[in-house]
């Protein structure tokens, strides 16, 4: 039985979120849980002066080698900010990004602007992309909702494996709570699940996966647990980040270019979640940006609100970015309108690890407690 449509009265997330709760004053959970841990990601200028300096202190004495740290960089904000932030920090990072074959022009431009600037190297590891090609193909015909599940488990994959080539001890990740908290379970699927991933290659798919970078969600568990993936530091948790004075330092500092949307600076993303996700799923990501950002205090409700009015796609763009991505996936346009059409399917529908998982929950808090 569909839910009666609600929107919270705080932010801007609604019953499209098939988990949603409200309490008696009309807030959903998200913004209840953000009372609780926002709190935690404020801090005076002062205290961020010592948070960076800290870990600037840190990764400096342990590091080993040429470079202090290793930093994902896609062009886009967060990234680019944990870029700029390393350079303040008197570190020297090795900048590492993954191209999957869906960079932007600005994304690219982007990425030249502020490593040349810094002065940084640069190292890309380039997907193999009829393979890569094939996947997403796959999970276009699986009909799944994560299909960004492949290029987020690729990286992580490489940034683990470039790490233990270089040996680099610190990842600094633009991951953080103030901008990205409240994201639906049910609008994405796990990143490790490798199992679910060759399933649906298997089934659908037309090539073997040789050289799509993986780890499993063993592997990854271990990693975290014991390290051996380096250590993972958040940096933008550590400061009073903000995404709107993120922006004037980049486009100030760098002559950085805004794409119009979070993670827009992929051509697939943009797409992905600007047109597949609302078309096929009915799930509107900007509702949980948006909502993020109210919590945040960097916009009001009512400002999110007329954002929603507007089409998620300017509807020239889609004509253009639809052709290309067609093109570039090899789908006729008739394929691709009978795929959208067909009832969307679960990600448990096909084989999946999700019982380790499960398992790996049930007894983590035990384990950390092993001495080691």
């Amino acid at each position: 039985m569909n839910k009666t449509f609600q929107r919270c009265v705080r932010c801007v997330i609604d019953t499209t979120d098939p988990d949603i709760r409200f309490d008696n004053e009309g807030v959903c959970n998200y913004c209840r849980e953000a009372e609780k841990e926002l709190p935690k990601y404020r801090f005076t200028p002062d205290q961020e002066k010592k948070n960076l300096d800290r870990i600037s202190q840190q990764i400096q004495k342990e590091a080993k080698g040429k470079y202090h740290a290793i930093v994902g960089l896609s062009g886009g904000v967060d990234s680019s900010y944990v870029t700029h932030l390393s350079k303040s920090m008197n570190l020297n990072p090795l900048i590492v990004h993954f191209d999957n074959g869906w960079n932007s022009e600005k994304s690219v431009s982007n990425i030249k602007k502020i490593v040349d600037k810094c002065g940084f190297d640069l190292e890309t590891y380039v997907i193999n992309w009829p393979e890569f090609k094939d996947l997403q193909r796959s999970f276009f015909k699986a009909g799944v909702v994560d299909i960004e599940i492949l290029s987020d488990h690729a990286i992580m994959a490489t940034m683990f494996k470039l790490r233990r080539k270089h040996n680099i001890k610190f990842v600094l990740s633009g991951s953080n709570y103030v901008t990205e908290h409240g994201m639906p379970l049910g609008w994405l699927w796990r990143k490790q699940d490798l199992t679910n991933i060759k399933a649906i290659q298997k089934q659908f798919g037309t090539k073997p996966l040789k050289e799509f970078p993986t780890l499993s969600s063993v592997e990854f568990q271990m990693i975290k647990m014991f390290g051996w993936g380096g250590v993972y530091i958040e940096l933008l948790n550590h400061i009073n980040y903000s995404k709107k004075r993120a922006l004037e330092i980049l486009i100030e500092k760098y002559g950085w270019e805004y794409y119009g949307g979070k993670h827009y600076e992929s051509t697939f993303t943009k797409f992905y979640q600007a047109f597949v996700l609302p078309q096929k799923f009915g799930y509107d990501k900007r509702k949980v940006h948006l909502s993020a950002l109210i919590r945040n205090n960097e916009i009001t409700r009512e400002e999110a609100l007329k954002e929603l009015e507007k089409p998620s796609y300017d509807p020239q763009e889609l004509k253009i970015d639809k052709e290309y991505v067609l093109k570039k996936l090899g789908f006729t346009e008739q394929q691709f309108d009978q795929m959208m059409s067909e009832k969307p399917k679960k990600h448990l529908d096909y084989p999946s690890d999700e019982w380790v998982f499960k398992i790996w929950r049930k007894f983590k808090p035990h384990l950390v407690k092993l001495p080691s």
